[in-house]
């Protein structure tokens, strides 16, 4: 048995102590690993728990997404039913927000009754019927990473290429993949402000994920600015099921269209990219996309009632709340959006109770932001271009921080592509 196996045995059975699973991560924290060992560790933190498997007919049709998150950041929503309505099966295990990134489970939450609990023997009856889930991490998956993660949540150990590698990958791969795209974030409003360091990251990721046989790719993408025009769990679902609709925001949409378009290349659905992105782009635009996305929370506990009506649908995720209260605010002067701070918005947010500042926290769904303008967008004095929703009354502090959050240039400004890179 090799030393890395013995080491995730221990963390599993508990014959480590958490004193000594902590000295083990440190020590990868100060002199990484290498190549070899990251995919035997992740390999070994894989097969610590239950692995799912698929019938042969389709399982090289297994794909999923992961993000490593930002503000707006509602991608997987609309992702997981669009590649479901072009053939592929998306069983995704999503996680929740914490700090200023807001997590895909606490978005769904959102839906009266949504279940992220899914079992591995319910999680198989809807990939094989529907072709998507969206759930949480079990008892089952990958017991290691969780144990592992805490530990390093607690010790100062995160920010370790080799061990971020581990726990991401370790989770995605039991699921059965044989194609996975990572999203890494690289901005202000992100953990990885660094574009060297999310490379560095991206390399250890491609790496591990072919090391495991799985067809890996990394998007890098900016995330400087918000993802679409809202931020906030009741509003990123929202937002999701409007760009199923086809009218959704065209970062958004641009992003599921290329990260959908690279998994329907890998399984050999579509020839290139660009032909599975206008797959995707088409699903989301006549109904099939919209459709499994039903189907989906209709099976994981929301009741069909819900999608009857667009008055429904804002009365169930509280959007209607008499007790939610709005504040707009409106420009200085006129100009064209240069810039709108991620960071700053995100982090009012989270001080409204739109996001979680520790892992007990409550979130308050109804809380968040919709932009009426975006980068490029010419816009006059005194016209809104932002409006916040909020229960606890807006401090003069937080006021003066989503004033100073838009920047407007005097000179036309063009939006730019969010993608940075594709590796």
């Amino acid at each position: 048995m090799t030393e890395i196996q013995a080491f995730v045995d221990g963390v599993v059975d508990g014959s480590l102590s958490d004193a000594e699973v902590e000295a083990w991560m440190r020590d990868v924290f100060d002199n990484g690993l290498s190549q070899v060992d990251t995919v035997d560790l992740t390999n070994a933190m894989i097969h610590s728990g239950t692995v799912l498997k698929w019938p042969e007919e389709w399982a090289h049709l297994v794909v999923d997404k992961h993000s490593t998150g930002g503000i707006g950041d509602k991608v997987s929503l609309p992702l997981a039913p669009a590649l479901a309505a072009c053939g592929l099966k998306c069983p995704m295990i999503a996680g929740r927000g914490l700090a200023h990134t807001g997590g895909t489970l606490d978005k769904l939450e959102s839906l009266p009754g949504y279940d992220v609990s899914i079992s591995p023997e319910k999680a198989a009856k809807m990939i094989g019927e529907i072709g998507c889930m969206i759930g949480g991490q079990t008892g089952e998956i990958a017991p290691a990473d969780k144990r592992m993660y805490a530990i390093r949540d607690v010790t100062g150990l995160i920010a370790s290429v080799p061990l971020i590698t581990g726990s991401i990958v370790s989770k995605k791969a039991a699921e059965g993949l044989s194609a996975l795209v990572m999203d890494i974030k690289v901005g202000r409003a992100t953990f990885m402000q660094n574009e060297q360091d999310a490379r560095e990251l991206a390399t250890s990721i491609v790496s591990t994920g072919e090391g495991l046989g799985i067809a890996t790719t990394v998007t890098l993408t900016e995330m400087d600015t918000p993802i679409g025009f809202s931020a906030g769990n009741a509003l990123e679902v929202l937002e999701s099921i409007e760009t199923m609709r086809g009218c959704g925001p065209s970062d958004l949409e641009e992003l599921v269209c290329v990260q959908g378009g690279i998994l329907l290349h890998a399984t050999g659905i579509a020839e290139s990219i660009e032909e599975g992105a206008v797959d995707v782009f088409n699903s989301l635009h006549d109904g099939s996309a919209i459709a499994k996305f039903e189907e989906m929370c209709i099976a994981q506990g929301v009741s069909p009632s819900v999608f009857n009506s667009e008055s429904s649908l804002l009365s169930a995720i509280g959007l209607l709340d008499a007790n939610l209260l709005t504040t707009a605010f409106v420009a200085s002067n006129d100009g064209w959006v240069s810039d709108i701070d991620a960071m700053a918005l995100g982090q009012v947010v989270l001080q409204l109770g739109g996001g979680r500042q520790s892992l007990g926290d409550e979130i308050d769904a109804g809380v968040g932001f919709v932009l009426d303008a975006h980068i490029g967008s010419k816009i006059e004095e005194n016209e809104e271009w932002i409006t916040i929703y909020h229960r606890k009354p807006l401090s003069e502090e937080h006021r003066l921080i989503i004033e100073q959050s838009l920047v407007l240039s005097d000179e036309s400004v063009e939006m730019e592509s969010r993608i940075i890179d594709i590796l």
